[in-house]
Formats: C-alpha cells, sequence, structure tokens
C-alpha cells in the first residue's frame, strides 16, 4: 500500500527509520532498541503498510501495553495510509462492540492489548488464521511476568505469523522463546544516542524538608510556570491525592492512571494536550507509547522502581532533538541508591512563595461525535460562526466517537456559552459545557 509522511507533518525519515525500513523487508525477525521519541512507531509502520495488501482478512497484529497507545497506534496507520483498514481494541468499552465494528470493517490490520486481542482470538470474534505479521511494540512491557502467558496463549492461536518485529526503549535481558525469534536481526540504537540524549536532558534533585513532598511539589511547579509538566507517582491512590492538592491549590492540573474510566482518561490527556491543563499527575501509565508532544519538564514525586522506570519516564520529555528537564523530590529518609543510570544531577532549591500559574485556555465538551456523523470541521464552524469565536480563540479541536473536547480561550468562554446555550449542532441538540477539572 502507498503511504504519504507528509499527512504526519513528517519531510524525511531519521537514519533509524531508514535502517528499520530496510531490515523490515530483507529478515523474517526484527527486534529495534531506540530511545523513546526516536519515532520507533513509524519506524515499523512504514514497511508493514508498503508490504500489506488489500484482503478482507486481517493479515497484521500489532500487540501494545496501553490502550491509549492502540489508540495512537492505529490513528498513526490511518493517517499515513487511507487504503489501510486498522482498528484499535482496547479494554474500557464492550467487547462485543468492538466485534461488531471489525465484523463490518474487515480490517487489514488490528492493534490491540493483550488482555483484549486474546478475548477476542478466543471467542472467534475475528479471523486470525491470515495474520501472518505480528509486532510487539514495547514488548519489555508487554512480555513482563503480569503479560507472559496472555502473550504465550496469543501466539499459540497464531499458526501463520511468518514475520515478528519487537520494539523497546530498553534494553531486554531475556525474550521467551514462544516469541519464536531465534534468528532475530537485532538493531541497537540506545548507546549510540547515549550521549546526545543526555545533553539535551538536565536532571536535578530537590530535598523535600518532610515526608510528605506536596509543598515541595507545589513551589516547583510554581517556579516552572506554566510550562507543561508531568508529575509521576508509583499508585493511583497517590495520584488521586496529589491532584487534589494541586487542584485546590488552584493549579491547572489534570490526573490519569489505568482505575480511570475511558472517558476521564481521554478527557485528561485532551487538557493536557490542548493546554488546558499545563500539569498531568500520572503513574506510569504516562510513561510508554505516548506522544505527548511539547512536555518540558519531568517530576519524579516517587522514586521510579529502576533504572528502566526512570528512563521510560524521561523519555516523555526531550523527544526528538528538544531539550528537557527531569526533577527527583527525595523524602528525608530516601536516597538513589536503586538508580545508578544518573549523570550530571545538580542540587536545586526552590523559593517558598511564588505564584500559582494559569493556562489560557479551558476544556469545552461537546456530547456527540463521529458515532453522530460530527467531525472537527463541524465543530469548528460551529463554534466560530453560531459561537463567534475567532480563530486565535479556538485551540486543539478532537473528536471521539461518541463526544468531542474543544479547547477555548478561558477570556471567551462565559459569552460564547450566551451565544451556543440552546444551539443545535448539525441539527442535533447536544450538551456542551465547560470542563475545569
Amino acid at each position: 500500500m502507498i503511504y504519504d509522511l507528509r499527512a504526519l507533518g513528517i519531510e524525511a525519515l531519521n537514519a533509524m527509520q531508514e535502517e528499520m525500513l530496510e531490515a523490515v523487508r530483507r529478515h523474517d525477525s526484527v527486534v529495534l532498541l531506540s530511545p523513546t521519541g526516536s519515532g520507533k512507531t513509524l519506524g515499523y509502520m512504514l514497511p508493514v503498510l508498503e508490504a500489506m495488501q488489500p484482503n478482507p482478512r486481517p493479515t497484521v497484529l500489532i500487540l501494545v501495553p496501553s490502550r491509549e497507545l492502540a489508540i495512537q497506534t492505529q490513528g498513526v496507520a490511518s493517517a499515513l495510509c487511507r487504503d489501510a483498514k486498522a482498528y484499535a481494541c482496547y479494554g474500557g468499552r464492550p467487547a462485543m462492540d468492538e466485534h461488531r465494528a471489525m465484523r463490518n470493517l474487515s480490517p487489514q490490520m488490528i492493534v490491540g492489548t493483550p488482555g483484549r486481542i486474546l478475548d477476542h482470538l478466543q471467542k472467534g470474534n475475528f479471523e486470525y488464521d491470515s495474520i501472518d505479521t505480528l509486532v510487539i511494540d514495547e514488548f519489555d512491557k508487554s512480555l513482563e511476568l503480569g503479560f507472559r502467558q496472555q502473550m504465550a496463549d496469543i501466539l499459540t492461536l497464531l499458526p501463520s505469523v511468518r514475520k515478528r518485529f519487537l520494539l523497546s526503549a530498553t534494553d531486554s535481558t531475556e525474550i521467551p522463546a514462544f516469541v519464536g525469534t531465534e534468528r532475530v536481526h537485532r538493531m541497537d540504537y540506545l548507546t549510540d544516542t547515549d550521549t546526545d540524549y543526555a545533553d539535551r536532558i538536565s536532571q536535578y534533585l530537590l530535598r523535600s524538608p518532610e515526608k510528605d513532598k506536596l509543598q515541595t511539589l507545589g513551589h516547583l511547579l510554581c517556579s516552572l510556570g506554566s510550562t507543561p509538566s508531568i508529575v509521576f507517582l508509583n499508585y493511583r491512590e497517590a495520584v488521586d491525592r496529589v491532584y487534589q492538592f494541586l487542584h485546590k491549590a488552584g493549579f491547572c492540573v489534570s490526573a490519569f492512571h489505568g482505575a480511570m474510566e475511558q472517558k476521564d482518561r481521554e478527557r485528561a490527556l485532551f487538557r493536557f494536550q490542548s493546554g488546558c491543563a499545563n500539569v498531568l499527575v500520572s503513574t506510569d501509565l504516562a510513561a510508554r507509547g505516548l506522544d505527548l508532544a511539547a512536555v518540558e519538564n519531568i517530576i519524579h514525586y516517587h522514586l521510579p522502581m529502576n533504572n528502566e522506570a526512570y528512563i521510560h519516564r524521561n523519555g516523555r520529555t526531550a523527544r526528538w532533538d528538544r531539550a528537557g528537564a527531569s526533577y527527583l523530590i527525595l523524602g528525608p529518609e530516601e536516597n538513589l541508591d536503586k538508580l545508578d543510570c544518573l549523570t550530571e544531577i545538580s542540587v536545586m532549591e526552590v523559593p517558598d512563595s511564588c505564584q500559582v500559574p494559569s493556562s489560557k485556555w479551558e476544556t469545552l465538551y461537546i456530547g456527540r461525535g463521529k458515532k453522530d456523523k460530527i467531525n472537527k470541521v463541524d465543530i469548528v464552524g460551529f463554534l466560530s460562526k453560531t459561537g463567534g469565536l475567532q480563530r486565535d480563540q479556538l485551540g486543539m479541536v478532537t473528536v471521539f466517537p461518541h463526544w468531542s473536547f474543544a479547547a477555548v480561550e478561558r477570556t471567551c468562554m462565559r459569552s460564547l456559552m450566551a451565544r451556543i446555550e440552546g444551539q443545535k449542532i448539525k441539527g442535533q441538540k447536544t450538551i456542551i459545557e465547560p470542563i475545569r477539572r
């Protein structure tokens, strides 16, 4: 199939992507190790699309560790090639709805999380004996002990797989035999880019005088201003607690973790990506796969469990050729013994009092989406013509199957709501309301 790089705003491939393109053409099994933000998804997607032929049955299966990465990967495939029928499967929505959608679409490429894909395979919800290409993205995560049995069960149900491609931003000490990569072509871009990456990310150490680091975190975020920052914690309950503290303090903040409903996760990511929230508080769920553009600061409120977790967290910043900063907050009884990958870390102090930064944008919720035949053009037209918004007063707009979000300049929200009250969008009544958290 023919793909178009310009659909993603890309003019040329980097060296890793060029080599990956050639490797996939020549080898049946390829392992690619390359830093986060280096373009691994594009590296394997191009040769997969190039080799994929029109087929009423799926020929490509891509396994990813999270629903957000599944959605993102399906979006990349669809953007690169309009003729490619790709579908994403993940938890958080009824499997029967996915079954019906796949039956109607007849996708050539299926992207999904291991648990949901295994469920579909065991129920026979799509034909799988035609799948000849398997991609395991973030394979170090997908092949962890918690996922291994699911992965093994999936692979036993794929008798026709001939090509296997594994990708990760960290090296794995072992690839289980059931993956079937005995004769593998290995591409290691980690060593070659370590120095360059270290030059682009500044690392800082902050000491909290108290075991509870909330005040130190608040002072740090104030000092960073409105620049986009991700705060990483190790537990979902801690994410909720830190979010509540920052929200009450007046920060424009979103929370993100695996126990949240899909709609809430989509809203949190939209608010952060659109600039409505300049702080995202998250577990390590946000450390992998997500393409969050222009993140400037990574804050480790809880210390990462190991070097690999530290690398993946920091990989959300300094993407491609950008620069970024990483901040480790240490309590009175904590040390850095678990992290031996730190280089040139500077001790930093922040002022005790400073102004809480604000955001230019607020989020507008629209209770209609793709399933209602609503698209981005419809929403932009409605908010411009009926709502009276100027071009610079409307930011990012994202349309999901059943709802949509739009970033609106904060100072315009009240007048906008007055103009569109009771109005229909594309002839349809719906709920339209601002979301501030």
